[in-house]
């Protein structure tokens, strides 16, 4: 349901107007369920949950919930349960319906009229803390591989996009892996790492990484944070684009908006334009005035063009290696324009 308004109602985000419009329009379908495309404070929530008498979802913990789906491996389910835990955290109203309004006494789990809520606050905090003692364990682990692959000399490449552009798929089309791939939001959560020869004996290590989103809760980018790591620490992002998608532009510029919040902004970039299958294009190799590669359009689907990225590649990586600087984003970004 579209709503137009000059600013958010602060006690239900939409007006009351639209509030009965919507209770109306609830009742009828007996939806048990409403979803806003929108982040809404926790006051705005309550009051919707209250007036709708339907569990209401913000945009935020739709995209936490469809995480807690997509999670598999261990890491990646810590990670998603600490952004829920901290995003449950600011909205605690009977959220833990197994525990009393109120306990006195001598209990071992509250003190003399300790509320609900205090209690939840604390089971939640610890369950924090741990959930981030792990991942600490976790990240100093990730951090010894890729010390050992900078040792040997190894050259990392990342695969960063939006979500649903394609980078699981280009992924085992490059290194011929198994890597689960799906046309859906967030097929990928946990990052996989794979060995590529781009050229003759000439290897990367090629890594595939969440995807990213227009309005991406910030408590999923601090949890991801040391899997996000893998694109700040590589010599080489290649941007997968969704060539065929009406609003490519819009995509690419939240990628290097999360990008820079993370600081991987001014590691190398090459645009990979995927999916030129479904626009009918050529595969195609872009450069500057100055020949340096700016970007590759491929069908990761079909395979075409996949050569031609491999050899960018395996350029990249003799730029690299000889001490010259590949172009950043925004020198790239001027150069086409």
């Amino acid at each position: 349901m579209p709503v137009r308004r000059e600013r958010p109602d602060p006690q239900h985000y939409i007006g009351s107007g639209k509030v009965a419009q919507l209770q109306a329009e609830v009742q009828a379908a007996e939806a048990g369920v409403v979803i806003f495309d929108v982040a809404l404070s926790p006051a705005q929530q309550r009051n919707l949950e209250r007036a709708l008498g339907a569990w209401v979802l913000d945009r935020t913990a739709l995209i936490l919930e469809i995480f807690g789906q997509r999670a598999k491996s261990r890491e990646g389910k810590l990670q998603v349960e600490l952004a829920q835990l901290e995003h449950l955290s600011t909205r605690l109203v009977r959220g833990w319906t197994h525990l009393e309004r109120q306990r006195g006494g001598l209990g071992k789990t509250g003190g003399p009229g300790e509320k609900q809520i205090e209690l939840d606050r604390r089971m939640i905090a610890s369950r924090v803390r741990l959930l981030r003692d792990r991942l600490k364990t976790l990240h100093r682990q990730r951090r010894t591989q890729r010390r050992a692959r900078t040792r040997r000399d190894v050259y990392s490449v990342s695969l960063v996009g939006y979500t649903n552009a394609g980078k699981s798929t280009l992924f085992n089309a490059l290194t011929r892996a198994s890597s689960y791939a799906a046309d859906q939001l967030f097929a990928t959560l946990d990052t996989t790492s794979r060995r590529c020869f781009v050229a003759g004996d000439l290897e990367v290590v090629l890594s595939d990484t969440v995807g990213f989103i227009r309005g991406l809760p910030h408590q999923l980018v601090e949890a991801f944070k040391s899997t996000l790591e893998e694109s700040v620490e590589a010599d080489l992002l290649l941007h997968v684009v969704d060539a065929a998608a009406p609003n490519f532009d819009a995509q690419m510029a939240e990628v290097q908006r999360v990008l820079q919040e993370i600081g991987a902004d001014r590691v190398p970039q090459l645009t990979v334009y995927n999916k030129i299958d479904a626009i009918e294009r050529a595969p195609t190799v872009e450069r500057d005035p100055y020949g340096r590669i700016l970007a590759v359009s491929v069908s990761a689907m079909t395979g075409a063009g996949l050569d031609l990225l491999r050899a960018a590649m395996a350029e990249c990586v003799r730029t690299s290696r000889a001490g010259a600087s590949l172009p950043d984003f925004e020198s790239a970004a001027a150069s086409s324009a």
